[in-house]
């Protein structure tokens, strides 16, 4: 009987020393059983094309396959426009870019532009890029499918909407910079009388761009090759100007909008383009151009810079893109 009592006495005691503890400690049932929760994730904010492009400024390229792996034309004429405008940013918009994962890893898969901080990837989103522009209701009729020409066509459109959003330069991935365009607004003649759309520049919500996106509509012809593309440019540019003749090789001046002499990125006309890929005995230096346009679209041979061949081309990935150079010389993989 005594141990029973002594036994309850003692439970009694560790009670009521507990709640005692519980009173002035405040003391959480089983907390000591909780496991910490975990940090919170870092919050992701990734930058959008407008944080990098709010100044107007920047150098656009653009890709409207899903191909991720580009040539090394691309990535020099990447690398040479991050090089010459190093402190303007260099954006790439590439259609294979589908969600926020692949954009943030995509630069680590081109190693030889991982290393510039002014160059910047952001996938191609054409539904919200055209939206609220004249080309948005275009684009939600036309069938890719039955588009002889969609890569080029839609490019086409991109381009436009692209510096009508945005502002700066916009250049095919087939140019090699070599200086700066001094130019805000301006457009490139292909030949004495036509207006490429290659490359061109203008501030952003400018009028010509605007047109133009009116003008592809309006006009549009996928089926024939060039219309939405140079012939678009230069029917607008015409609305400027009434002649386009050159002078030697002095610019042209249409309003607000120089048209450059087609000395400054088409020295090599088009029919000679296989002149990048041949050997020079006295290698020109293009004093009067600002970049180089190697006619991507006529090379259905495939040529290539291969090192050590003393080419035009391999010259020019020496001066303007090094670091490409390098690594194709080395016969490091270009790709991550």
């Amino acid at each position: 009987m005594s141990k029973a009592l002594s036994c309850f006495t003692l439970l009694m005691f560790m009670f009521m020393a507990c709640g005692f503890l519980y009173r002035i400690f405040n003391v959480q049932p089983f907390a000591h059983f909780q496991w910490p929760l975990p940090p919170a994730p870092p919050s992701f904010s990734p930058i959008s094309p407008a944080d990098v492009l709010r100044d107007g400024n920047g150098i656009i390229f653009i890709e409207t396959t899903d191909k991720m792996k580009p040539p090394s034309l691309v990535l020099c004429a990447i690398e040479s426009a991050a090089r010459v405008y190093r402190h303007r940013p260099v954006v790439f918009f590439m259609e294979g870019l589908r969600d926020i994962t692949a954009m943030r890893d995509a630069l680590k898969r081109l190693p030889t532009l991982s290393s510039f901080h002014n160059v910047h990837l952001f996938p191609l989103q054409m539904e919200r890029l055209f939206h609220g522009t004249p080309l948005g209701p275009w684009y939600e009729k036309v069938n890719p499918e039955r588009e002889i020409y969609w890569t080029h066509v839609s490019s086409d459109g991109c381009r436009l909407a692209l510096i009508w959003r945005h502002g700066g330069i916009y250049m095919d991935s087939d140019f090699i910079s070599m200086r700066p365009i001094p130019d805000v607004n301006f457009l490139a003649a292909q030949s004495s009388d036509v207006s490429s759309n290659g490359i061109f520049g203008l501030t952003p919500q400018n009028t010509f761009a605007w047109k133009g996106m009116e003008s592809f509509v309006q006009n549009y012809r996928g089926a024939e090759w060039g219309h939405q593309g140079p012939q678009l440019f230069t029917r607008v540019l015409k609305q400027y100007c009434i002649t386009l003749r050159f002078q030697s090789t002095e610019d042209v001046k249409c309003g607000d909008i120089s048209f450059l002499n087609e000395m400054r990125f088409y020295p090599i006309p088009y029919p000679s383009w296989r002149r990048y890929y041949e050997v020079w005995q006295n290698v020109p230096k293009f004093n009067d151009s600002y970049a180089l346009h190697l006619w991507n679209f006529m090379n259905k041979e495939q040529e290539t810079m291969v090192p050590g061949s003393n080419t035009l081309v391999e010259h020019l990935y020496q001066l303007y893109c090094p670091t490409l150079y390098g690594a194709l010389k080395r016969n490091e993989s270009i790709y991550g």
